[in-house]
Parts: C-alpha cells; structure tokens; sequence
C-alpha cells in the first residue's frame, strides 16, 4: 500500500526549523499580556485633605528622593548621608538586587545555545586468549598425529581518545522561556522597587529617631529649668517660714514638688540613651550615649506648605506600589510560563569532535566526527500535574492583584491621613502657644499673691505644674508636626522642591 504522505526525515527537521523561526520572528508566547487591574477605586482629583498652593505634589518632587533636605538642618543631612552609606538593612536589599540581577542572566541564559568542551581518555586492559598447536608427528601407518595444544593468555593494552564540542538549543515555540525570561526581568524590577522602598523607611525612621532625641534634650532642659525653679521657690518658702510668714505646710509642699522635679529627670535620661543608642544602630555603629546637648528655646521652624497632589501619580511614583506591580508582572507572565510548559519542547542536539586511538592522530581530519539531530518531548500523562500547575500560577496571581490592591490603598491612607494630622497639628499647636502664655501669666500672678500673702503656696504649685506642663506639650506638638511631615514623605515616596 502506497503512503499519500510518506515520512521524510529531512521534511521532518525542516518543518521544525520552520515553525522556530516563524515563532521567533513573531513572538509565539502564549499566556496573558500583562494589563494593570482595576481595583474598583473612585479616585479623587485631589487629595481631601490637601491645602496650600495650586501646583499638584507630584509635579514638585525631587528627582533624587533627598527629601529631608527640606528640613534644613546640616545635621539631618549627614545623617541621612550617613545612614545611606553604612546601614545594613539597605546593603542587604541592594545584596537582594544584585540576586535577581544575576537571575536575570541566568534566565536569558536559556534563550542562547550552550556549547562545552569534552575531553576523555580512556585506557582498557585485557587479556587476549590464543590457542597453539601441539608437535606433529608421524605414526608407524603413515598417519600424522597433532598433539595436544597449549592455551596462552596474553596481556594487552588499548588507548582511545575523544575530543568534541556538545551543543544543544531549545527552540522556545511557545514562548515558554520568553515568559520566563519576562518574569525573572519583572522581579528584578520588583527587588530594585523594594530597595528603593526600605532607604525611603530606614531613612524616615532614622530622622524620626533623630526628631526624637532633640525632642528629649529639650524635654530634659525644661526639665532641669523646672527643677531650678522648684529650688528658688523652696529657699523663698524656707525664707518666709523663718520670718513666720508661711506655715510648715507649704514647706513641705515646697520640698515635695522639688522631689517631684527631680523624680522626672532619670527617666529622661534613659529615654535620651536608649534613642541615642537606636540611632547609632541605623547609622551602623556601635550603640553609644553622650551627653545631652544644650538646644535653644526658638527652634521651631515652619515647614514650607505642603501643596495639593494627584493621587492617580501616587501610583507611578511610591516604590512599593511600583514593587507590587513589578510582582504581578512576574505573576503573570508565570502563567504563561506554566501554560507553554504543557506544550511539547523542541531541541537542537549536535556534536563536532576527533576520535583516536593515538593522540597524536586525534585531531586528524580523517578522525573528525560530526553528528545533529533534534528532540522533541511531549507530556502525555502527568495525573494533571502540569494543569494543576498553572492553576496554582493563577492563583498566586489572584494573590499578586489582593496584595497591590491592598498597598495602593493603604498608600492612599497614609497620605491622607498625614495630610488631615498635619492640619489638626498645626491648629494644635496654635492653641498650644495661648495656653504657654497664659500659663506663664498664671504662674506670675499666683507667685504674686503668695508673696503678699493674699493666697496659700498650693496655687503656686498648681501654676508651677501647669506652666511646665504646657511647655512640654509644646516640645511635644512640636516634634508631632515635625515627625508628621516624615511620615507625608515616606507615604509620597519622596519630596517636594
């Protein structure tokens, strides 16, 4: 019976080659393309909380992310610089780049031909068995006669040598490596995002700390300003007692409120080394205290306006959002992978090399030795492994688009949330100033009245705790609005000229 068709080896190979090549050209990959998810968020024009001048945050960044050099304190400045230089929370995500950097290569690795060199030499001994006749004789009839023969055994010895170049090529028909290749790319984008994102945090989080412990010098210099005070109010009191103008009571009185005084300067102390310490940590050295430093009573400055932004540019902007959507490219272009894995694979196989006896003949063109071919492998049955494989892929990209959903809005969330405290802080504040100015003022008159003997030492008391109170609350409201614009950079992902 004659074939319509009949199978030809050399047809075979073309076709093959045929169909690699059109895939290449035009990009077989199967798989989705890529396409940012909606999440279902009704995104303002402007963020709610937003005041000040009319140009949109995000056309104000900077470009090099030095956002706290709007702060200017030189101080700030190096320690930023410093933190960036030597903390280990960044090397070790720059480390994480250079991972995925060198995954990267390996990935795009597949796409190319591989070539190698085997050498081998190989040596056998042997013994050769051989038979030899026994004496020839002549009998008394005529006859010749054979003796018995002798069994040798004989040692021997065969060299071979080889010397070729393997090379083999995937034909990537379905554009599973290209996906691959897509997703290895995608997670290095992630891992540089995610760098990007711990130096905005560990930088944010080392001026907070640094916020902080100027904050508890100057805790610690009302602090010793009030302990000052309570002793001058001690030895007015003693003196008054000893002309018999005061009781006993306001002796003590007097003595508690001193003791009192005393009482809160340790565990400022402690607050101020333990900061001082993490501070030291960030910036990559060995934790270490000092002593405080003297800080001057007028240094709050005022902020430059935050201006009104775009939380649509939120998006292209904050490295962890960048991060999470560099993760669900990779997600995605996984399951293209995973889907292409159940296709057949195609692959070039060839070998050039010289076979010899003798070495010093190996690379005779005589013992030169060419052969190629093509393998084709096809899954036929896994019990669904690789379906249940590409599931599991979507999945986890179902996962990927939760988790971006998530970080966007929550980035929303944080910006806006900084933007509504900043607000409340400043007006805060304000309030704040009145309250240090007529507590001075009370403290004044009710001094006043004690010293005529109008009113008893207990409303001294009383205007001596208010007064202190309400200048540490303003230290406090100050270092509030100062970490708070912290906490707006880091949400923003950066600053603003």
């Amino acid at each position: 019976m004659k074939t319509l068709f009949p199978l030809n080896p050399r047809m075979i190979l073309f076709s093959i080659f045929a169909a690699a090549a059109v895939c290449m050209v035009y990009g077989c990959s199967l798989g989705p393309e890529y396409q940012r998810p909606d999440i279902k968020v009704a995104v303002p024009d402007r963020y709610d909380n937003a005041s000040g001048a009319t140009e949109p945050i995000e056309n104000r960044i900077t470009g090099g992310d030095r956002w706290w050099l709007e702060f200017g304190d030189p101080e700030i400045s190096r320690i930023a610089g410093e933190v960036l230089k030597h903390n280990w929370d960044i090397r070790r995500a720059a480390a994480v780049v250079a991972e995925f950097r060198a995954g990267l290569i390996i990935s795009r690795s597949d796409r190319f031909p591989t070539t190698g060199l085997d050498f081998s030499a190989e040596r056998t001994h042997r013994k050769v068995k051989s038979q030899t006749m026994g004496d020839i004789t002549i009998g008394p009839s005529g006859r010749v006669i054979i003796g018995p023969g002798q069994t040798r055994y004989t040692d021997t010895t065969e060299d071979f040598y080889n010397l070729s170049l393997p090379m083999s090529y995937e034909i990537d028909l379905w554009g599973r490596i290209a996906r691959a290749n897509e997703a290895a790319l995608a997670d290095l984008l992630a891992a540089d995002e995610n760098r990007r994102a711990v130096t905005h945090s560990v930088v944010a989080e080392t001026i907070s700390t640094y916020l902080e412990l100027e904050a508890l010098e100057r805790r610690m210099v009302l602090a010793k300003q009030n302990i000052d005070n309570h002793t001058s109010a001690l030895k007015l009191v003693e003196g008054r007692y000893n002309l018999g103008l005061s009781d006993v009571l306001a002796v003590r009185q007097a003595k508690r409120a001193l003791a009192q005084a005393q009482s809160e300067l340790s565990p400022l102390r402690q607050a101020l080394g333990e900061t001082q310490q993490a501070l030291a940590v960030l910036m990559g050295r060995y934790p270490e205290t000092r002593p405080p430093r003297i800080q001057s009573e007028d240094y709050f400055k005022r902020l430059n306006p935050v201006p009104p932004g775009m939380p649509a540019e939120l998006l292209r902007r904050r490295p962890d959002i960048l991060a999470a959507e560099a993760a669900l490219q990779a997600a995605n272009a996984r399951i293209g992978e995973a889907h292409a894995a159940r296709f057949p694979r195609i692959s070039l196989t060839g070998r050039f090399g010289y076979a010899s006896s003798d070495l010093d003949d190996l690379l005779s063109s005589r013992r030169q030795s060419i052969n190629y071919g093509a393998d084709l492998l096809a899954p036929l049955f896994n019990a669904g492994r690789l379906k249940a494989a590409e599931n599991a892929t979507a999945a986890r990209y179902d996962r990927a688009v939760a988790d971006y959903a998530k970080i966007v809005l929550t980035a929303f969330s944080e910006v806006e949330g900084a933007l509504l405290r900043r607000k409340e802080l400043l007006d805060k504040r304000d309030r704040i100033l009145n309250l240090v100015k007529e507590a001075a003022a009370t403290l004044e008159a009710a001094e006043m009245r004690y010293q005529r003997g109008v009113s008893g030492y207990l409303n001294v008391l009383e205007a001596q705790r208010a007064n202190y109170s309400a200048r540490e609350s303003l230290v406090m409201a100050d270092l509030s609005i100062l970490t708070n614009r912290v906490s707006l950079h880091r949400a923003l992902g950066g600053g603003f000229n």
